[in-house]
């Protein structure tokens, strides 16, 4: 075999050679094409399955309100207080102060001049002594439609914190008189503190041992803290209550702790509770509302009760 010959044969080896390492080439990029269109179909399938879980992972969601309708609250899950109720507040509780608008609960407070129609003269009642009512409300409840015993509940919301002014997220008892069924103030916010407090029966009828904290708001690091959405949260179950804030435990209290001290030796945080909401102006701790230009607005962006 000629030089020349060899020289051919050794080309055409050489062309085949890089054509076989081609192809091998190509089918390294297609198998890497398929494996990474498959990562990405995982990643996406996992990140698809992480929004579809549940908020919190254990709890299911058993009752909500988003108020998303428009109008009055849904009857099917608020009552409304009425009148001058509680506190020696200056504010008369109607239903009218509360509406839905645009996915949220609007409580309106209004200074008002107008007489009270339950004005008797020279009345011992504070409730009956007040010839004019100068202020209206709203106060919601769920007495008699809703009560849980234990869950995780949680209320997102904007508060009014100007003067006089006294918004509150609290449960009560079913059973019992107060404080001797229980009271627990999940947000409460007065005179520049916001209060997370427990509240259970004492040796005294109507006084309350309390187990209260109060966090001035000038303490967050935000200095747009008002201006702005929260979420307030409580964590009950058998064994303790914690009351949060964007996160933030506040306060809690063990139930071993909360029995009444009446001689029934009854716990009344191991009954079912029912959710208030309110918007209070003055009274006994609200402060003076009189420098506060209203109408003021308590905003609530949902209502919502998970359970295990």
């Amino acid at each position: 075999m000629s030089l020349i010959d060899l020289k051919n044969i050794n080309t055409l080896l050489n062309i085949h050679s890089h054509q076989m390492t081609q192809k091998r080439s190509d089918s390294m990029e297609f198998l890497t094409n398929i494996a990474v269109c498959i990562l990405l179909l995982v990643c996406s399938s996992q990140q698809t399955y992480a929004q579809k879980k549940p908020k919190y992972l254990g709890w299911g969601l058993v009752w909500s309100d988003e108020f998303n309708e428009k109008g009055i609250p849904n009857p099917a899950n608020w009552k409304f207080e009425k009148g001058f109720v509680r506190n020696h507040e200056l504010q008369w509780y109607q239903p009218d102060n509360a509406y839905c608008r645009k996915g949220k609960l609007i409580i309106e407070g209004r200074r008002e001049n107008r007489p009270n129609p339950n004005y008797e003269a020279n009345s011992q009642d504070w409730k009956k002594s007040r010839p004019t009512i100068e202020y209206t409300s709203s106060s919601l409840k769920t007495a008699g439609l809703h009560s849980w015993k234990y869950g995780r509940f949680e209320m997102r919301a904007r508060i009014d914190t100007r003067a006089g002014l006294w918004p509150a997220f609290w449960a009560l008892g079913v059973e019992g008189e107060w404080p001797r069924n229980g009271e627990i103030d999940i947000m409460e916010f007065y005179r520049g503190m916001l209060l997370a407090n427990f509240a259970w029966g004492s040796e005294t009828r109507f006084k309350a041992v309390w187990r209260d904290l109060k966090k001035p708001i000038e303490t967050f690091e935000d200095r747009r803290w008002s201006k702005k959405f929260h979420v307030w949260r409580m964590d009950w179950d058998e064994k303790a209550i914690r009351l949060y804030v964007d996160g933030e435990l506040l306060n809690f209290v063990e139930l071993s702790q909360t029995i009444n001290r009446d001689g029934t030796d009854k716990n009344p945080f191991m009954q079912p509770h029912y959710l208030l909401l309110n918007l209070a102006i003055g009274g006994d701790n609200g402060g003076d509302p009189s420098a506060t230009k209203f109408p003021s607005k308590y905003e609530i962006d949902y209502v919502r009760v998970y359970q295990r």
